[in-house]
């Protein structure tokens, strides 16, 4: 059946060969891009003299920058009711990218204040690596002229420890940031109550610096954040319980500070957080928190290196997507419980060392063919360790807790080697009938095992059966 002509279907075709014929048009005539406007032209050529000095980068870039620039350097054309401009919006000093052909940045680099007049339609400034020189030579954060960088969304300060400042002038100028990195850098101070105004912060890293003081409440205004990083920094005193306003969260790293009291219940109250560290601080002792048990999202979690305290509590049975958990140095005491075992199937690294824990390793943590590294190190457990046979790649750590010994129908197993498993001479074989360490070293039974289905001469187990027939004599005789 010939299909009908009606009015829809005819306006639809009108459309459409409408907009094809434009298309062809503009494919034949394009609209010129405009060029780049003199003065923010010449204040790039200055800003990389500034960064990378010795560059002839007027002679190498000499046409318009929008059409040939330097690697990160980027323009972009903005549409005006009654005309088209061309405005830099990303700056890039230092390593920009593998693919970067940029020479590093000068010994002598500055970063002048300049920089965020000059460009009114800058969104992105990365400056990585440019400020690594002695602490004589510390160059200041440029404060950012009244009225400007109001159109930054990133401002990203990667590894430039001779870079210092205070957070003040940017918190207060940049206040329409998404992204505000700051790492392995020489910035000092507090963290000003003014950063509760930054509305549209979505990530906020200011790790590896010397900033200190007490966060301000003022922080959990940012409702947009995402990730919280104050990591390596000197920050103190009890972390806000508003904390747990910042719903959104799916990052929160304290780690290596000095925050004390207690950790907060209201952490809990974060549905999204996947990533936790408050390792290496000064948390008080009021044992694991129990909240950890309804954050159902978590797949890292680090308490390490706080006097935490108390037993490892029965929690485990929504935390099934956890893949990391360290709670070293806690100084938790008491078993390890079965249901961690039977819970966290997809874990990938545990950490328990350093601890008074007592007890047996539970034998699910032995058979998890995904677990890449279990440390139990410096315990008091005991009993015997029986590993799947299929198991063959994981590091175990157990030195330090005399009580355990290795199943010895399982010390012939070439698994067990040490290139794949940590015993630092300090794990003994089963004895078949009281089930408690023997004298000689676990190494010495697989070195003989493996030696002779290797079809090595008997010769080495005859003579290794006679240097131990001759040490228990000694021993009778003395």
């Amino acid at each position: 059946m010939a299909a009908t002509l009606t009015p829809q279907r005819l306006t639809l075709f009108v459309t459409f060969l409408t907009l094809f014929t434009a298309s062809v048009q503009q494919a034949e005539n394009p609209v010129p891009v405009p060029a780049l406007d003199a003065f923010e032209q010449e204040a790039v050529y200055r800003a990389l003299e500034l960064m990378s000095g010795g560059v002839p980068w007027r002679v190498i870039f000499p046409d318009d920058l929008c059409a040939s620039a330097p690697h990160g350097v980027v323009c972009d054309v903005f549409l005006g009711e009654d005309s088209t401009a061309a405005h830099i919006t990303e700056l890039n000093f230092g390593f920009v990218s593998d693919y970067n052909s940029n020479p590093p940045c000068a010994p002598n680099a500055t970063l002048p204040s300049w920089i965020f007049s000059s460009f009114p339609r800058l969104r992105k400034l990365f400056v990585f690596s440019c400020f690594a020189g002695e602490s004589e030579s510390y160059v200041t954060f440029p404060d950012v002229p009244a009225g400007c960088g109001t159109e930054l969304e990133e401002l990203v300060l990667i590894d430039n420890p001779s870079l210092n400042g205070s957070l003040g002038g940017i918190v207060r100028s940049l206040v329409n940031l998404r992204k505000l990195v700051i790492t392995g850098s020489g910035f000092y101070g507090g963290l000003p109550d003014e950063v509760g105004e930054m509305g549209r912060l979505e990530q906020m890293t200011l790790s590896g610096n010397r900033l200190n003081g007490v966060v301000p409440g003022s922080l959990t205004n940012l409702t947009s954040l995402r990730l919280l990083d104050l990591s390596r920094n000197e920050f103190d005193g009890p972390l806000p319980e508003s904390i747990g306003q910042l719903r959104g969260l799916l990052k929160l790293d304290l780690s290596y500070n000095q925050f004390a009291g207690r950790i907060p219940d209201q952490i809990g109250d974060l549905p999204e957080l996947e990533f936790l560290d408050l390792s290496y601080n000064r948390f008080g002792n009021y044992g694991i928190p129990l909240f950890l048990s309804k954050m159902v999202k978590l797949k890292e979690v680090y308490l390490s290196g706080n006097e935490l305290g108390g037993e490892i509590p029965e929690m485990w049975e929504k935390l099934g997507g956890l893949l990391g958990l360290g709670f070293s140095c806690l100084g938790l005491t008491g078993e390890i419980p079965e249901s961690m075992a039977a819970s966290l199937k997809s874990l990938s690294y545990l950490g328990l060392e350093n601890n008074s824990l007592e007890g047996k390793m539970p034998d699910g943590f032995l058979a998890m063919e995904n677990l890449g590294e279990i440390n139990v190190e410096n315990n008091k457990l005991s009993g015997v360790i029986r590993i799947s046979p299929n198991v063959t790649t994981k590091r175990l750590k157990l030195a330090g807790n005399p009580g355990l010994c290795i199943d010895r129908s399982l010390t012939g197993n070439r698994s067990m080697r040490r290139d794949s498993y940590s015993y630092r001479h300090e794990l003994r074989a089963c004895d078949d009938v009281t089930q408690l360490p023997v004298s000689v070293d676990v190494h010495h039974y697989a070195l003989a095992s493996a030696s002779v289905s290797d079809g090595a001469s008997p010769y080495l187990l005859i003579g290794l059966l006679g240097l131990i027939l001759g040490l228990f004599l000694q021993a009778l005789y003395s």
